[in-house]
C-alpha cells in the first residue's frame, strides 16, 4: 500500500481546481490498472468543486508502477474559468508519498467498529466494516470505511492514525505546518512527469 498526496500548494483557485480533476483522472487510471485507490482525507479549497489536497491509499499489484507514474509535478494547461481574458494558462499541482516516520502498535489502539455512513442504494455496505481507531495515549482518532472489509479499513486506520500523529509532533516542534505539506512550497514549476490539457483534463500526447 502506498499513501499519496495531491497538493495545490500555494497556488491559486484553478490550482485547487486541477487537484480535484487530477484526483478524478488518477482514480480512473487506477481502475484501467487494476489499483485500487482509496481516498482518506480531503481539503476543501475556497471555490466549490475545488480541493487544496487530498491524501489517496493506492493498493495492488501494480501499486508501485501506478505511483510512479504520478509521482512528482503535474502541469495543467488551460484557461482559468474564473480570469476573463487572463492570458495565464499554465498551473502545477504536486504529487508525494507520504511515508510515516513511526509505526503505533496496535496495542496503544483501541478500534470500533461500526455501521458504514453514506448515500443509500445498493452500494452501501449493510455490515459492520467501518472502523473508528482511538490512539489511547494522545486521544486521537480517525474514522475509515472507504474498504469494504473491516481488516482493510483497520490497516488505513492505523496508517492514518500514524499520520495525524505525525502532524502533532511536527506542529510541537513549531513548524508551521505537518509533513504532509511541507513539500507545498517545493513543487518545481518545471519538468512536470505529466501534462493535461483543457477542461477534461486529457493527458498530453
Amino acid at each position: 500500500m502506498i499513501l499519496l498526496q495531491i497538493s495545490a500548494a500555494q497556488g491559486p483557485d484553478e490550482c485547487a481546481l486541477a487537484v480535484r480533476k487530477a484526483l478524478e483522472r488518477l482514480i480512473h487510471e487506477a481502475d484501467e490498472l487494476g489499483v485500487m485507490a482509496d481516498i482518506l482525507e480531503e481539503e476543501s479549497g475556497r471555490r466549490s468543486h475545488t480541493l487544496r489536497s487530498v491524501m489517496v491509499a493506492i493498493q495492488g499489484e501494480n501499486e508501485q508502477q501506478f505511483f510512479e507514474r504520478w509521482d512528482g509535478t503535474i502541469k495543467w494547461i488551460c484557461a482559468s474559468p474564473w480570469r476573463k481574458g487572463d492570458g495565464r494558462k499554465n498551473w502545477f499541482i504536486g504529487v508525494a508519498q507520504f511515508k510515516p516516520l513511526q509505526q503505533i502498535m496496535e496495542s496503544a489502539i483501541r478500534f470500533e467498529t461500526l455501521r458504514a455512513s453514506g448515500p443509500g442504494g445498493q452500494h452501501v455496505n449493510k455490515t459492520e466494516s467501518a472502523i473508528r481507531a482511538v490512539h489511547i495515549a494522545s486521544g486521537i482518532s480517525v474514522k475509515v470505511q472507504s474498504a469494504r472489509s473491516q481488516h482493510a479499513n483497520r490497516r488505513l486506520a492505523c496508517l492514518l492514525l500514524e499520520h495525524r500523529l505525525q502532524q502533532q509532533q511536527n506542529m510541537h516542534q513549531a513548524q508551521l505546518k505537518a509533513e504532509r505539506r511541507l513539500f507545498h512550497n517545493q513543487i518545481e514549476r518545471g519538468n512536470p512527469v505529466r501534462t493535461f490539457v483543457g477542461m477534461q483534463f486529457s493527458p498530453q500526447i
